[in-house]
Order: C-alpha cells, then sequence, then structure tokens
C-alpha cells in the first residue's frame, strides 16, 4: 500500500479538473493547492533521509506499478487539455475564470507532463520515449528531449550549461537566457548528431524537425477544432507549463559549479552539483525529482530506487516551496546564498 503513495501525483490534476467543473473563483484552486497547501504540508510532514535496502530496491524495479502511474498521466493531462479547450471555446468566462484556467493546466503541462516526460524520457524502450514526448508536445517543449539528455547530463553545472542558473541570477532572468539558450542548443546537438551519422538536415532521423512539425501541427488541430480562443488559451498554458520547468532548473543548480581538472576539463558529475530535498510532500508530487543529486549521479535510475546523499547539497525546504521563494529574488538569495559552497559558485 506505501507504494500507492505516488498517486498523490495526481491530486494536481483532480484539482484542475474540480476548477474546471465548478468554475467561477474554483479556477484558481489548482495554484492555491500547487503554491500554498503543498508548501504548508511540506512544512508540517518531516523530512525522510531514509534510502532503500538493495532487495527492497530490487524489488521495487520489478514491480511494474511505478511505470503504469507514469504511463497514466498521458491520458489524464490530454484529456484535461480537450476538456479545457471545449470549455474555453464553447461558454462565456470571466477573465479571471480564464486566466485561472491557464495557470491550472499549465500547471499540470509542468508537473504530470513535463516532469514524467523528463523521467520517461531516461528510459531505454521506445515506447516508453514515445510517451514521454507526447507528454512534452503540449507545452512545446520537445527539444527538451535532446538538449536535456544530450546537452545538460554533460555540462550540468558549468558555464556551458542553459539550464544552470548562475549565482544571484534571478529566476526571471533564468526563465529567458534558459528557454532561448536550451532551444538554439537543442538544434546545435541534432545537427551533430546528424552530421556524425552522415545524415542531411531533412532525414528522417532529425527529430528536432519532426518535433517542429508536431506542435505547428498540434497548435492547427485546435485552431481549425475549437478556435482562436482555444489556440491562445493552449498558447498561454503551454507557456506557464514551461515556465513551471525553468523554475525548477532553476533551483536544482543554481550557483553550483563543476571545477576543473589539470587537464583542462571539468570533473565528472557528482552528488554535490545538485540541489537535493528529502521532503515528503515534494518528493511524491513529483516523482522524487527532488532527489535531484542520485539522479545526475545515474540518469537510468528510476524513480522509486532514487537514494539520498550525505554530501549533497540540501534545500531547507523542498521543491514546491523553493520554487515559491524563487519568486521573490531578495529572500531566494538571503536564504540560498549562504548555503552555496565557496568553492562551488556559479557566477
Amino acid at each position: 500500500m506505501k507504494d500507492l503513495k505516488y498517486l498523490a501525483a495526481f491530486s494536481i490534476p483532480v484539482m484542475a479538473f474540480i476548477g474546471l467543473y465548478l468554475k467561477g473563483y474554483w479556477a484558481w484552486a489548482t495554484p492555491i493547492f500547487g503554491f500554498v497547501c503543498i508548501p504548508v504540508l511540506e512544512l508540517i510532514f518531516p523530512v525522510d533521509t531514509k534510502n532503500l535496502q538493495p532487495e527492497d530496491a530490487d524489488s521495487k524495479l520489478k514491480h511494474k506499478l511505478f511505470d503504469w502511474l507514469l504511463y497514466l498521466n498521458l491520458p489524464v493531462v490530454y484529456g484535461l487539455v480537450l476538456y479545457a479547450l471545449v470549455l474555453v471555446s464553447n461558454q462565456p468566462l470571466e477573465t479571471y475564470e480564464f486566466v485561472g484556467f491557464v495557470i491550472s493546466i499549465g500547471i499540470v503541462l509542468g508537473v504530470n507532463g513535463i516532469n514524467v516526460g523528463h523521467e520517461l524520457g531516461h528510459r531505454q524502450t521506445t515506447n516508453e520515449r514515445f510517451i514521454g514526448k507526447a507528454l512534452l508536445l503540449p507545452s512545446f517543449y520537445m527539444h527538451f528531449y535532446i538538449e536535456h539528455n544530450f546537452g545538460h547530463h554533460l555540462h550540468a553545472a558549468t558555464p556551458e550549461d542553459p539550464a544552470t542558473a548562475r549565482y544571484n541570477q534571478s529566476v526571471y532572468s533564468f526563465w529567458l537566457t534558459s528557454s532561448i539558450r536550451q532551444y538554439f542548443k537543442a538544434w546545435n546537438i541534432q545537427k551533430k548528431l546528424l552530421k556524425n551519422n552522415n545524415r542531411s538536415f531533412f532525414s528522417i532521423k532529425n527529430d528536432m524537425l519532426w518535433f517542429t512539425l508536431f506542435q505547428i501541427g498540434y497548435l492547427m488541430v485546435i485552431a481549425l477544432t475549437f478556435g482562436t480562443t482555444a489556440l491562445i488559451f493552449a498558447v498561454l498554458a503551454g507557456i506557464v507549463g514551461f515556465i513551471l520547468l525553468e523554475t525548477v532548473n532553476y533551483i536544482e543548480h543554481y550557483g553550483l559549479l563543476r571545477l576543473k581538472t589539470k587537464s583542462g576539463r571539468y570533473e565528472r558529475v557528482k552528488e554535490i552539483h545538485s540541489w537535493n530535498s528529502n521532503h515528503v510532500i515534494g518528493r511524491i508530487v513529483l516523482y522524487e525529482l527532488t532527489r535531484h543529486s542520485d539522479h545526475h549521479y545515474k540518469s537510468s535510475k528510476k524513480y522509486q530506487v532514487l537514494d539520498c546523499h550525505e554530501e549533497s547539497p540540501q534545500m531547507p525546504f523542498g521543491y514546491p516551496t523553493s520554487m515559491v521563494l524563487a519568486m521573490v529574488p531578495p529572500l531566494w538569495f538571503k536564504i540560498m546564498n549562504k548555503r552555496v559552497p565557496r568553492s562551488m559558485i556559479l557566477e
């Protein structure tokens, strides 16, 4: 029964559904739940630093429940998007309702879309990677699959990595620099992959080209089926989704820097190069993303068996709470700057 705790990750789409169904001020139920209720719960519930015993980890790796909990996000995310598109295209809404729905669906796209897409993007099977890419589509972040797997995991905690925030960089500045740099870096990585395999730009193996066509096609279908209002809604919700991702990227490696070896290369990624959090609520809702240090230490490791490493820099709060703090840069700097090791500061 303890394994069913990850069903709590569906509390966010449940709140989004309730908001869409009840309308009115309920349109804001999801952001209030995600960024008020969950942070409060994180402060109440204890931190859990325990790791699984090897035999328990082996058992959980064989249990398909953990995989199906991820797969279930595909119909949930697309079902909610479809419900929202039908609603905004057929019913007159107050401005505050429309904005609330945009943010609510955007949160679902970020948490149950991109976050789960990230987990499945590290899997080895084609079907799982397909689901992962499909979950990135409504946020227009399919390029994340290429940049994250072939760029970020290689360059994390270095100036070369767009998804690593510099010391004293605000989250608002990071949204701009990270999203733009990641997109163009994904294209550069794709071009190198094609060149290394002697393939042309118009090769069927050009994933970036396919991603572009799929995302344009997604918006065209919405525009032709549901109209202009729904198209605007889909675009704005997608933007909220990837901004949520970039906020998570911001706190994951803020200010940390890998040192260079005598050869001039950066040291390999270690447990000390990502911010870790063991706050149980954030861990469950985000499918253990908050144990980010172990994820970078071994990216193929499945979420249900990620470990806590004592040497990893620890966040004073869970990821959801930290995302709220990041929105107030002076407060974020006051809390986090003193925790960044002096020898590792990325400026």
